[in-house]
């Protein structure tokens, strides 16, 4: 099973490049983020002309998470499902072909020591308490998405340069951790060691060609699952050409 994640920044400005991306990468399953669609207008149908099925949360202004899958998507759960404040169409669930998976869009956080910082350390707080509620370590679950945190100082360009900004803090690798030792493995993690590899990179003074980026797109993987991973590829061609996303789709190929 090839399960994907790409933060697409608008589905509507780049449906045509998703839509191209889907049929030369193949995946079962990808998970997006920053739809920006509301699910009343989410483009259902150009999925399924690709023999996908498509769940979305969103509501059409900022944010918004979906799935899509060719390999069958059941028991649907948007939101953490227990009344907590999700800011805004964050977390979209459903079962894929065996597999539990979650396309999630972790809030940027803007300034260290802000309300939207302390807002995104609740939220993956909350995040960790929903996988407690809703799954089981042993089970095939994939958590994937824009996390908004590069793990490690080797998933940045240049830590120093970066120093006081968000997405590097130790409390927010801290709530990142604590998702991970839910049960979960960065499964990129396990077929490539080295650093500067990257997954995003801003669209400001051509930061993409000088690659000057960050890894913050990851696919976590329950245990068991993880270990069966065979590859796994940051497609940094879908970041060129054309109006892309600021963000490149990132996949990994499991055997449920």
């Amino acid at each position: 099973m090839r399960i994907a994640t790409w933060n697409v920044n608008s589905l509507n400005a780049r449906l045509s490049r998703v839509e191209e991306w889907i049929e030369y990468a193949q995946p079962d399953v990808l998970c997006m983020q920053e739809t920006k669609a509301a699910d009343a207008a989410f483009p259902t149908m150009a999925f399924s002309a690709l023999g996908y099925e498509s769940v979305s949360h969103g509501d059409g202004r900022w944010n918004g998470v979906a799935i899509v899958s060719r390999v069958g998507l059941d028991d649907i759960e948007g939101g953490f499902g227990n009344g907590a404040d999700e800011q805004g169409c964050r977390l979209v669930a459903a079962s894929c072909g065996g597999v539990r998976v979650h396309s999630v869009y972790v809030p940027n956080g803007r300034e260290v020591g802000g309300e939207f910082y302390l807002g995104k350390l609740a939220w993956l707080g909350e995040l960790r308490s929903y996988l407690d509620r809703t799954a089981k370590p042993t089970d095939p679950v994939a958590v994937c998405g824009d996390f908004n945190i590069a793990p490690e100082d080797r998933d940045v360009y240049d830590r120093a340069a970066l120093e006081g900004s968000t997405h590097i803090t130790e409390p927010e690798r801290q709530a990142l951790g604590e998702i991970e030792a839910w049960g979960l493995v960065d499964a990129f993690r396990l077929l490539y060691d080295q650093g500067q590899l990257f997954s995003w990179w801003d669209y400001r003074a051509g930061n993409f060609h000088k690659h000057l980026g960050m890894r913050i797109d990851l696919i976590l993987l329950s245990k068991a699952l993880a270990e069966t991973a065979s590859y796994a590829l940051i497609d940094r061609n879908a970041r060129k050409g054309k109006q892309p996303s600021d963000h490149a789709p990132v996949l990994v190929d499991v055997t449920p």
